[in-house]
């Protein structure tokens, strides 16, 4: 049987970035990530659209807020440091009615709570300024938002947690748990054997709250995959956008609206998302379905009362889904310019979101701990912006608690 100190369950951004947190804190334990997949940053992480989100949308005060003041920074610097992609792009945050205006106001004040450097709100001469092809009545500008490549970026997390004593333990699925009755410590079944370890810490993202319920543990929330699904701009048609246009978001959602974002990839500008229901937590395309996990979706109280409150804006999502040309239409509030020919198919993501038993969408981060392990139940943007802040943040709840023991 495989001992270490630590266990990190999940080989996303977060768990790597835990594993960085520990090792700075204190290099001596030994540590495993144990990832189901063959490789790392499979899902969440490997579909994110890459920007560095710099602190505007978030409560001040809150953990993401307070994650995100210290993460942006952070992972500029990282990125910098190893040589990895990085732009510094800026962002727009654009009204379109009157009635949005305040709330572009309302991120304004949260933006400069949170001290985002350079914010200013601009009329339409200076959007036009900014992007060229954006229209608007006024918008919120961010000009130090970065963009990055947050795949490319776990793996040299990967890479150096490795190098530092680490073992990454790939194609290998956490089943059960059970207590050493010699030693006191977590035995861990997976499917390549028996893992022990003082401490075990979720990091696993869309399976959290599954591998929550193996070890014990009863949370208040369920993730409930929704799939946002993107268009790319056509490479002749990639200068219509110069950095990245969002509309004012509904502070009824914590999802952005669709929105033009230019990532790292040569000038690749992806246009989305919208947010969908998925059939499965991993279900990237919309014949992916898992029964198992669709009819646990549909019957958990949480999500049949959000869905009774909601389902006007599901049928919308849904709507668009299956309809480029109300996407497009979207999509023109924005850059009138747009057509739907300069659009082609892009990428998918599948998002974790955690809804209450009460059908509240959880908005902040969940983490829950008992004496033998840690559950990150809910990391929401700006999760990986902030990944080696959060990761520093939880190892400081798991070096207390090796102390302790």
């Amino acid at each position: 049987m495989r001992k270490y100190d630590i266990a990190i369950i999940g080989g996303g951004i977060i768990g790597f970035g835990t594993a960085l947190g520990i090792q700075r804190k204190n290099p001596k334990l030994k540590i495993c990530i144990i990832e189901k997949d063959d490789v790392v940053s499979n899902h969440q992480t490997g579909h994110n659209s890459g920007v560095i989100h710099s602190g505007i949308y978030y409560k001040p005060g809150s953990l993401k807020a307070n994650f995100c003041v210290e993460g942006r920074a952070s992972m500029a610097e990282f990125c910098q440091k190893y040589n990895l992609k990085y732009i510094k792009c800026g962002k727009i945050i654009v009204a379109y009615t009157e009635d949005e205006i305040p709330r572009l106001q309302n991120l304004y004040e949260r933006g400069i709570a949170n001290k985002v450097k350079g914010l200013e709100i601009i009329g339409p001469e200076r959007i036009k300024e900014i992007e060229p092809h954006a229209v608007g009545l006024k918008a919120l500008y961010a000009p130090n938002t970065g963009i990055v490549d947050y795949k490319e970026i776990t793996e040299k997390y990967a890479q150096i947690s490795m190098e530092n004593g680490a073992d990454v333990l790939l194609g290998t699925s956490f089943e059960s748990f059970s207590d050493s009755r010699d030693s006191g410590d977590l035995v861990l079944e997976t499917s390549n054997g028996e893992i022990c370890s003082k401490l075990t810490i979720n990091c696993a993202g869309l399976q959290s709250d599954i591998v929550a319920k193996k070890m014990g543990i009863n949370p208040k929330l369920q993730i409930i995959p929704f799939r946002g699904e993107y268009y790319n701009l056509i490479p002749e048609k990639k200068d219509l956008v110069k950095g990245l246009i969002y509309p004012v978001p509904d502070p009824a959602f914590p999802f952005l609206g669709v929105h033009f974002t230019k990532t790292v990839h040569n000038g690749l500008v992806e246009a989305g998302p919208n947010a969908v229901l998925a059939y499965s937590r991993e279900g990237y395309k919309k014949t992916d379905i898992n029964i198992r996990e669709l009819l646990s979706t549909l019957s958990f109280p949480g999500f049949i009362k959000f869905g009774l409150k909601n389902w006007k804006t599901g049928v919308s999502e849904i709507n668009r889904s299956y309809r480029k040309s109300v996407f497009v239409k979207d999509l023109q509030k924005m850059i009138p310019d747009v057509k739907s020919e300069d659009l082609e198919s892009g990428g998918s993501g599948v998002r974790a979101q955690a809804i209450g038993s009460d059908g509240a969408m959880i908005d902040d981060f969940a983490i829950e701990t008992t004496d033998k392990s840690i559950h990150v139940l809910n990391a929401p943007s700006p999760g990986a912006t902030s990944s080696l802040v959060i990761g520093n943040y939880i190892a400081g709840l798991a070096l207390e608690k090796i102390s302790l023991d």
